[in-house]
């Protein structure tokens, strides 16, 4: 098991990727702050309203691949996701959805970043949480900004 997620980690962040260069807010992705923030502002929002990845999210991630632990039966399992697989069809929400940020860990070398992101999700935004977990997420600045390369969360955590 622990071949395979590095197997896919490794595939996650080096496969090679065709990217169209899409113009971004400038605050979104100048620093790390900016671009946690606009990761969490892709997921969050109201019942009725599409997420909101075709815009902000479609300009911060380079790499679609997206990894989930979740707990099934006693058992963790992994479900690996691309972008598209993740939002679906950018349908309108059944149920609000509003994750914000508890606790972050950088990690740096050079222009890559590794964050440890812990979260908290509610129904409505500053509600009661009804979950908590970790994103993992993976950062590379080009030299002007900054790109989310690859993300994986774990919302399990004890």
């Amino acid at each position: 098991m622990r071949i395979d997620l590095a197997a896919l980690l490794f595939a996650c962040v080096l496969a090679p990727v065709t990217v169209t260069a899409q113009a971004a807010r400038a605050a979104d992705v100048a620093s790390i702050d900016g671009i946690i923030r606009a990761y969490y502002e892709v997921v969050s929002g109201p019942t009725g309203k599409s997420p909101t990845w075709n815009g902000t999210g479609a300009r911060t991630i380079r790499a679609p691949c997206r990894d989930r632990q979740h707990e099934s039966r006693g058992a963790t399992r992994r479900q690996v996701l691309d972008l598209k697989g993740y939002h679906g069809d950018n349908r309108p929400r059944a149920e609000g959805f509003w994750e914000w940020e508890t606790d972050r860990t950088v990690s740096r070398s050079g222009n890559m970043v590794h964050v440890w992101s812990s979260y908290a999700s509610a129904r409505t935004e500053g509600g009661e949480p009804f979950t908590r977990g970790v994103n993992s997420i993976t950062l590379f600045h080009d030299g002007e900004r900054w790109w989310i390369m690859g993300w994986m969360f774990d919302s399990a955590v004890r």
